[in-house]
């Protein structure tokens, strides 16, 4: 079977650097999932392909250098957020090519963008979304997007990206992400996200269009349908209905 070619681009310091290269999420399955066993007598989440799917399906974009974020802490009495990066973490002839946070480029998107009522602004605290630069362009086949969010079932519980969709056939450019604090479970977050940590779930898919429809399912299809969930003791959906994929 013929394999469609995602592609990420970068400038030669960052390609040469293998450490920040985006690989494949089967290769970043966590260790409590790894750990758990699924048979007759203890049937648990990893026989559950729809979630194995979710942990495998598409690419991992890693955080480029460390961030060092203090999030809704008090200082002279108002609240602040704050996101530092090293200082020069490249050489200075690479600083205008390379599309990364120095300490001197942060893209800040103030809470007005999103409005008083986004759930967004109220888990971020109402304070400024900082973006995290990233030094890859990413081309896929013509006719295929990519969707952007954060690492399903396996993201950083401190903060997680604003899902997006790009057409990256066409487009031409880095895509940064703006992040969101998790507010909810750190009122005030002092933290250093490490160079290295997944942050983006890249998943290409075609671009078609699609028409709704709803119609009755007869009787005995429906109980064809639940004959069939019940003929294998484990494993049932993996043997009938699930399709392995390939992410390399």
């Amino acid at each position: 079977m013929l394999s469609n070619n995602i592609k990420f681009l970068a400038q030669d310091l960052i390609v040469e650097d293998k450490e920040l290269h985006p690989t494949p999420c089967k290769l970043n399955i966590p260790q409590w999932y790894k750990k758990l066993e699924h048979k007759i007598s203890n049937k648990t989440i990893k026989g559950c392909m729809p979630f194995l799917d979710t942990l495998t399906t598409g690419y991992l974009l890693k955080t480029p250098l460390d961030f060092y974020i203090k999030h809704n802490a008090i200082n002279q009495g108002e609240r602040v957020s704050n996101l530092e990066t090293p200082m020069n973490p490249i050489p200075n002839e690479y600083l205008e090519t390379i599309n990364i946070n120095f300490h001197n480029s942060q893209e800040i998107h103030p809470p007005k963008q999103v409005g008083d009522q986004c759930p967004f602004n109220q888990k971020n605290k109402n304070l400024p979304f900082y973006k995290i630069l990233n030094p890859w362009i990413i081309k896929t086949p013509p006719g295929y997007s990519c969707l952007f969010l954060p690492p399903m079932n396996n993201a950083d519980d401190r903060f997680s990206i604003i899902s997006g969709i790009v057409d990256t056939d066409t487009f031409d450019a880095e895509i940064n992400f703006p992040i969101v604090i998790n507010g909810d479970k750190y009122p005030i977050l002092e933290t250093t996200i490490k160079r290295g940590t997944p942050y983006v779930q890249v998943i290409p898919f075609k671009r078609e269009s699609w028409k709704m429809k709803i119609e009755n399912k007869s009787a005995y299809d429906h109980k064809k349908s639940r004959f069939k969930q019940n003929i294998h003791i484990i494993n049932n959906y993996k043997n009938i209905w699930w399709n392995k994929k390939s992410w390399k």
